[in-house]
């Protein structure tokens, strides 16, 4: 394990595994955000049906209902490392793919549906891997401020500096974003492949164990924490609204309030801003209220920057309340995350990973599909409204969690005072 110490707290050493690790991630959510802004645009040039629209985003999702306790399963049985960086190079060659599709004018929405059911499922092994793989490079300790560093650097290649340049690329031609992100992916293979750390160390399987045992102890183990319980069922509720209102944003920007492209790249990129800044927010966050009363504070907040999104029909509206959703976003992902790796069985952490990201994903693809619905049936901007009601079931849902026995703040949990380096 990897860390440093600084001001008398633990933070992962940038050299070696991490900052590989760290690398691999940035690059390639730099080509993800490319991918993933121009595929509703071009899927709104193919189609004007929303629901059409919607249904590419659902098919994202839908892997982790079909494959996701698989890919958990398998994340603890297999070398973490070379299924990260294999995954990485197979998906590389699928958007390559896709590209010269693009490129001789064979992209169609049913092309777009099976590249995000193909990438999806290939993720589910990928994230899962990632999760299980990052507490090996890291001491405990660290974990908090590694999560919250990963995923700001995320935010910053993915959000500020990935999506706002897709408008531009698509003027250079259509398949320019996804052949960028083949690249991505790629080198973010080699990167992965370069990491020092050997196969995991496991205890012998039980004789007669199966891949279907497996999945049930790991899905045991997540209904036997009272605090990951919660917060799985809250992120589960919140999935819906966000599926509904990931779905439709496009049509919610560039139709309802007419702000065209540009406008759809400005609320990207204030979701991205907040972010960042919530990243450094929630070391202080935690400090005072703990991890769990921290994410419940973001599910609060959010209901009310989803409720501005779909009724006030402004673009300075819709940029301010995308950076507070995105603000309370990272707080309430770095959370979730830390409090899983540390709260599971080390030797499990694949399977809880995956049981935990099934259960809450679960609600995306309706939540998308319903967001179409309701976006053709009753206007562009109900969707951020549905997306609301949801929230707020999510916030009550979070009660359970809060009981006395479950820590305020996770036991060899400091690194949360560390400051994010941006």
């Amino acid at each position: 394990m990897v860390s440093v110490e600084a001001a008398g707290v633990r933070v992962p050493a940038w050299r070696g595994g991490f900052g590989r690790l760290w690398s691999a991630a940035v690059l390639s959510s730099f080509g993800d955000a490319l991918r993933t802004a121009a595929l509703p645009l071009l899927a709104a040039n193919l189609t004007d049906e929303p629901l059409a629209i919607a249904a590419v985003t659902a098919c994202g999702y839908l892997p982790w209902i079909v494959f996701g306790l698989l890919g958990g399963a398998v994340a603890d049985r297999v070398d973490q490392r070379r299924a990260m960086w294999t995954v990485d190079a197979l998906r590389g060659l699928l958007v390559a793919g896709f590209a010269v599709a693009v490129a001789f004018g064979q992209a169609s929405v049913g092309l777009l549906i099976a590249l995000a059911f193909a990438l999806t499922t290939l993720q589910t092994l990928f994230d899962n891997a990632a999760t299980a793989l990052l507490p090996a490079l890291v001491d405990d300790g660290a974990l908090g401020s590694a999560n919250a560093r990963l995923m700001t650097g995320q935010k910053i290649a993915g959000g500020l500096l990935g999506a706002p340049v897709v408008p531009l690329l698509l003027m250079v031609g259509a398949p320019v974003p996804f052949v960028a992100d083949a690249a991505t992916f790629l080198v973010a293979a080699a990167l992965v492949a370069s990491l020092r750390t050997g196969a995991p160390a496991r205890k012998p399987r039980p004789a007669g164990s199966t891949l279907r045992r497996e999945i049930a102890e790991g899905l045991r183990a997540l209904a036997g924490d009272r605090a990951l319980r919660g917060l799985c069922a809250a992120t589960a509720l919140c999935n819906v609204g966000v599926g509904a209102l990931i779905a439709t944003m496009v049509l919610l920007v560039t139709d309802w309030i007419g702000a065209g492209q540009a406008g759809f790249a400005a609320a990207t990129t204030a979701y991205t801003v907040g972010s960042l800044a919530g990243g450094a927010l929630n070391r202080r966050l935690v400090s005072r209220m703990g991890r769990v009363r921290a994410v419940l504070l973001a599910g609060t907040v959010q209901i009310g920057a989803l409720v501005v999104m779909g009724t006030v029909r402004s673009l300075a509206a819709m940029v301010a309340a995308m950076a507070v959703f995105g603000l309370m976003g990272m707080v309430w992902n770095v959370n979730t995350t830390t409090l899983m790796q540390q709260r599971s069985p080390a030797d499990m952490l694949g399977r809880v990973s995956s049981a935990f990201r099934t259960l809450a994903v679960a609600g995306a693809p309706l939540g998308a599909l319903l967001g179409g619905v309701v976006a053709t049936v009753w206007g562009r901007g109900t969707p951020a409204l549905l997306a609301a009601g949801f929230f707020v079931l999510s916030v009550a849902s979070l009660t359970p969690a809060l009981k006395p026995d479950v820590p305020v703040v996770a036991p060899q949990d400091g690194a949360e005072t560390a400051h994010v380096t941006r």
